[in-house]
């Protein structure tokens, strides 16, 4: 997930003609932290999505949507495969079915998620 975040990230700052230290200085982090996330070498961009987002004028949801071609589990046990023809595919799957990797990357998500959550209640605490 990380490395299409950041495929994404540099898709966007490239299209705005800004330059990664340009971005990182906007950020307040380093330019090779800045690429690091580009790189898809960590998750740290989770820490900047907002900052990012409005840096590069693009809504959250377009940077975090699947791209084209992606396979989706979801909780029915169904598999969404987008045919890139604007259709969805549907096919039924089963529990024990899922790969162990899936999962793995699943409970990182779920990780990366409740940190952020945390850290916005941690700012919004912070703002009272």
């Amino acid at each position: 997930m990380n490395a299409t975040i950041g495929k994404k990230i540099r898709k966007y700052r490239e299209d705005k003609g800004i330059s990664q230290e340009e971005l990182a200085e906007k950020l307040h982090i380093s330019r090779s932290t800045y690429q690091r996330i580009e790189n898809g070498e960590t998750n740290s961009w989770v820490n900047h999505i907002e900052n990012i987002c409005t840096s590069l004028d693009v809504a959250m949801e377009d940077l975090l949507k699947p791209d084209e071609g992606y396979t989706q589990i979801n909780s029915n046990n169904t598999e969404q495969t987008n045919d890139n023809g604007g259709g969805v595919i549907q096919n039924q799957t089963n529990n024990y079915s899922t790969p162990e990797k899936l999962i793995e990357q699943y409970e990182e998500r779920i990780k990366e998620l409740k940190e952020l959550v945390e850290y916005w209640k941690s700012k919004a605490e912070g703002s009272k």
